[in-house]
C-alpha cells in the first residue's frame, strides 16, 4: 500500500473514494464538504436531509459524485468538535479503509482540512496512516493460496492525504512516515503473538531479537543468557518456570545506545515472554488454554518497539528485557511448595505453578535494578483478575512513583491505548507472606491483579517503575474498535513509543 501526501483539492483529485467529514450539529458545511456540495449542485445537502445525518461519530453516507473526478464521496460524522482528537481520526480512517476495501475500492483520498481543524496537519496525517494500516492488518501466514488471493482482491493500493500548500505537504509527509513506523511496530508485535506456540518458542524469540540487532548500521545490541548463565546469576524463579518444558529458556537483553555523549538515562522495558502457558502442574481447565500462545504479548510489544527503534532515535539508553520460557507439566516441572532463590537474593515459595508470570518477571526486574535502571516499565498478560476488574479493552496500571506513572498515562492517552490506574495498598502485602520463604507467589482469591503487582514491587527497590497488566487488551475475541483486529492487538507498543519521546 502506498500512502502519500498530495497538494490538491478534493474537488479535483481523481480517486475511487474521497473522504470528507462534518462535525456534529454544525449547520453550515465547511471546507472540502462545502466545495464538493457546490459542484454537485447541493447533492450532499440533500443526502444529509434524506438520511437525517447529524454528524455523530460513526455516521456515514456514500454519495455518487458525477461532476468531480472522484467516483464516490464518503461523508463521515466526526462527532462533537470539542471532543476531537487524533484517536477519533485514527478510528475513522480504520473503519473507512475496511469499508472501502470490502467494496473493492483500490484508491482512497482523505481531505485533511476538515479533519485537522486547529490540529497540526502532521498529527492528522499520522493518525490517518496508523488507522488505515492498523485497520487493514491481516495475519495470513498460515492460510492457503485461495484465501490469500481473496484477501488480495480487497487490498487498498493507494491512500492520498490531500493538503492545500507545499508547507502542509511537508508536514503531512512527516506525519505519514511517523504513522507508518508506529503501525509497522504494532503489526510486528501482532505477527509474533499470532504465531502458533509450536513455532514461537523461546529460541525463536531469541532469534527474532538477534535479527533485530543484526540490521546494518543498527545501534541495537543483544545478549542472550542460556540456562547455565541464568543459574550463575541465581535466577531461580525464572528457571523454575522453565523446568517442565523441553524448550530451553532464553533470557534476552536488547540494548539501544544513542549516538550522544554524556551520561544517559537508562529506561528498561520488560516483557513477559511465556511462549505457551499450560499452567504447569496446576494445569489450566478446558477453555482456558487454547489461546495461551498470547502469554508472550508483553515480550512481543518490546520486540515490536525495538524493530524500528533506530528510526525513533530516542535520546536515552533503552533496554529490552525478555525472560522467555514455556510453562509445561512434566516429571521435571516445578512442584507446589518448591522454594526458588531469585537474583535479588529473596526467596519465593511457589504455591501455584499457574502464577508463573510473576516468577519470571521478578528475576527480570531484579536484573534491571542490577543494571542500574533509571526507569522500568513491565508489560505482562499477568492476571485474569485484571480482566474481571477492567474488561477486555483496558489495561491495569500500577506504579510506585506518581511522576513516572503520570508520564506513562499521558503517553497512553496520546496514542489511544487505555489504561486505568489501580492501587498498591501496603496492607495487602500480608497476603504474600510465606511460612517457609520470604514471599509466596499467590495471595487468596480476591484482588489478584493488585497482589501480583505488589509481589513485583518487592523486586524494583526504589527505581521508578510502572507495571502494565495487559491481559485484557492484548487479544481481541471481537472487534472492539476499527483499528483493532481479531486476535493479537499489539497493545502497548505505541504507548512505549510515545513515552520514549518524553524521556531525556
Amino acid at each position: 500500500m502506498e500512502i502519500l501526501a498530495i497538494r490538491g483539492m478534493a474537488t479535483q483529485y481523481e480517486t475511487d473514494v474521497v473522504v470528507v467529514g462534518s462535525f456534529e450539529k454544525e449547520k453550515k458545511l465547511v471546507g472540502a464538504v462545502r466545495d464538493i456540495d457546490r459542484i454537485l449542485a447541493g447533492r450532499i445537502t440533500a443526502a444529509i436531509k434524506r438520511y437525517d445525518f447529524s454528524g455523530k461519530k460513526g455516521e456515514s453516507i456514500l454519495i455518487p459524485s458525477h461532476g468531480i473526478p472522484s467516483h464516490t464521496v464518503l461523508l463521515l460524522g466526526l462527532g462533537q468538535r470539542r471532543n476531537w482528537d487524533a484517536s477519533v481520526l485514527r478510528e475513522l480512517a480504520a473503519s473507512t479503509a475496511k469499508r472501502t476495501g470490502q467494496e473493492r475500492a483500490k484508491r482512497i483520498a482523505f481531505a485533511v482540512e476538515p479533519f485537522g481543524g486547529s490540529r497540526a496537519i502532521e498529527r492528522s496525517a499520522a493518525a490517518i496512516t496508523e488507522g488505515v494500516l492498523l485497520g487493514t492488518y491481516k495475519f495470513d501466514r498460515y492460510h492457503g493460496k485461495e484465501t490469500k488471493v481473496e484477501v488480495e482482491k480487497r487490498l487498498i493500493t493507494t491512500v492520498a492525504v490531500l493538503v492545500g500548500s507545499d508547507a502542509q505537504k511537508r508536514q503531512a509527509t512527516a506525519g505519514i512516515i511517523s504513522g507508518q513506523r508506529s503501525a509497522a511496530m504494532t503489526c510486528y508485535a501482532r505477527d509474533l503473538v499470532n504465531t502458533p506456540a509450536s513455532d514461537m518458542t523461546p529460541q525463536h524469540l531469541a532469534a527474532v531479537a538477534r535479527e533485530i540487532a543484526s540490521k546494518k548500521k543498527s545501534q541495537v545490541t543483544v545478549r542472550v543468557l542460556d540456562a547455565a548463565a541464568a543459574k550463575k546469576l541465581n535466577m531461580g524463579a525464572f528457571l523454575a518456570v522453565a523446568k517442565g518444558s523441553d524448550e530451553a529458556p532464553q533470557f534476552i537483553h536488547l540494548t539501544y545506545t544513542p549516538k550522544r555523549s554524556g551520561k544517559l538515562k537508562k529506561v528498561f522495558f520488560v516483557g513477559k515472554g511465556v511462549t505457551f502457558d499450560s499452567g504447569g502442574l496446576h494445569v489450566k481447565p478446558w477453555g482456558y488454554m487454547e489461546n495461551m500462545k498470547i502469554d508472550m504479548a508483553g515480550a512481543a510489544a518490546v520486540l515490536g518497539l525495538f524493530s524500528r527503534i533506530d528510526e525513533l532515535a530516542p535520546r536515552c539508553e533503552v533496554h529490552g528485557i525478555i525472560p522467555a520460557v514455556e510453562n509445561m507439566p512434566s516429571g521435571k516441572a516445578a512442584k507446589p511448595g518448591d522454594v526458588a532463590m531469585t537474583l535479588s537474593g529473596k526467596t519465593v515459595e511457589i504455591l501455584n505453578t499457574d502464577a508463573e508470570g510473576r516468577l519470571i518477571l521478578c528475576d527480570a526486574l531484579g536484573y534491571a535494578v542490577r543494571e542500574k535502571a533509571d526507569y522500568i516499565v513491565d508489560l505482562a498478560t499477568l492476571t485474569g483478575a485484571c480482566v474481571v476488574a477492567l474488561g477486555e479493552e483496558i489495561a491495569g496500571m500500577f506504579g510506585n512513583t506518581s511522576a513516572f506513572t503520570k508520564m506513562v498515562m499521558a503517553a497512553s492517552k496520546e496514542v489511544g491505548e487505555p489504561l486505568w490506574q489501580l492501587p498498591l495498598p501496603g496492607r495487602y502485602k500480608e497476603l504474600l507472606k510465606s511460612k517457609v520463604a520470604d514471599y509466596r507467589n499467590t495471595g487468596d482469591r480476591w484482588g489478584g491483579a493488585i497482589v501480583a503487582a505488589l509481589f513485583l514491587q518487592e523486586f524494583v527497590e526504589k527505581t521508578p517503575w510502572v507495571h502494565l497488566d495487559i491481559a485484557g487488551p492484548a487479544w481481541a475475541e471481537r472487534e472492539t474498535q476499527p483499528s483493532v483486529p481479531l486476535g493479537a492487538t499489539g497493545f502497548g507498543v505505541r504507548t512505549l513509543e510515545a513515552l520514549l519521546a518524553t524521556l531525556r
